[in-house]
């Protein structure tokens, strides 16, 4: 088990319960008494820190290299997918992944930020930052499912777009644009989970849809806390000052009518019972399929401009 700083006093009774737990397996010694009370000191242990998480806490749980990504929860919640490559016009990018799923008989077409699970897999999938040609293959997939009157699911998890200068030269905020005004425009629904990291254009990418959702413990903003830090500061030392300000978690999202809800992590976030997880996400994705597939794509259109023409907030002097 991997542990976050803030982590430090679970870590020494997860330690203390292994400790024990050996000492249980040589059936000298009776243990289960101590072993159930450790247990229950982790579970109230556990309860106390999430309940006070900073920001920037809450921000270090999204990039925890246990968390669950998207391949893990198209894996869980679909009985089959199918995956499909490619933009047609420069290549595939392995920071975006997408296909045809079909959860429970209901086909979806998926696309999401894939980071990768260790550090080999890290550098395959660029860290779940996405090319111009990532962006455009997930357009080409949207509008193959609208073709098809397919919803579209979009899990986003990206520190944000590749900012190298080969994307921009191969045109990265067109490509971002583009697919913002095609989004606004899709005759099927689309539902967007943030399930780690949301940060800028490279979130917005695949983000703009008819019911926006965040997981727990997830950020979304216009720029990370460690380079708003450099920009201001000139240095990353002040990342929890620039997180506290950003005002980046699920709760200031909703606060800011920025998103459509919350799902609540198990305690001690995503990582620590990802299968949990991954139920609560298919249910509630079943659910919200279930409502906007009853609307027509003019009620759907109609509904996604007046949604984000309502965003904002602002005072006339």
């Amino acid at each position: 088990m991997v542990f976050l700083d803030f982590e430090e006093p679970i870590e020494t009774l997860y330690e203390q319960l292994e400790t024990i737990k050996k000492l249980d397996t040589d059936g000298t010694i009776d243990v289960s008494d101590k072993i159930k009370e450790l247990d229950n000191h982790i579970k109230k242990k556990k309860k106390e820190i999430f309940a006070n998480l900073t920001r920037w806490q809450k921000v270090q749980l999204s990039r925890h290299p246990s968390r669950p990504y998207t391949l893990y929860y198209i894996n869980q919640i679909c009985k089959k997918f199918t995956e499909l490559h490619g933009d047609r016009k420069f290549g595939d990018d392995k920071a975006i992944v997408g296909g045809l799923g079909n959860i429970d008989g209901q086909t979806v077409m998926i696309i999401g930020h894939q980071k990768g699970v260790n550090t080999k897999m890290r550098q395959y999938r660029n860290f779940g930052m996405a090319n111009p040609e990532g962006y455009r293959k997930a357009l080409r997939l949207m509008k193959t499912a609208e073709k098809f009157n397919i919803p579209v699911i979009c899990l986003i998890d990206t520190p944000g777009a590749y900012p190298g200068i080969e994307a921009e030269e191969r045109g990265q905020a067109e490509a971002i644009a583009t697919n913002l005004f095609e989004m606004s425009q899709l005759r099927v629904p689309i539902l967007c989970y943030i399930i780690g990291e949301g940060a800028s254009g490279g979130a917005l990418g695949i983000g703009l849809g008819d019911k926006i959702f965040m997981m727990e413990y997830t950020w979304y903003t216009v720029i990370s806390p460690e380079s708003c830090s450099s920009i201001l500061w000139r240095t990353w030392d002040y990342k929890e000052t620039a997180a506290e300000a950003l005002k980046l978690t699920s709760e200031d999202m909703l606060e800011f009518e920025l998103i459509d809800g919350i799902l609540q992590e198990p305690i001690g976030g995503a990582h620590s019972d990802p299968e949990k997880m991954a139920k609560s996400l298919k249910k509630h994705l079943k659910n919200q399929l279930e409502e906007l597939t009853k609307r027509s794509p003019e009620e759907l259109i109609e509904g996604r401009l007046a949604k984000y023409d309502a965003m904002g907030r602002f005072v006339k002097k």
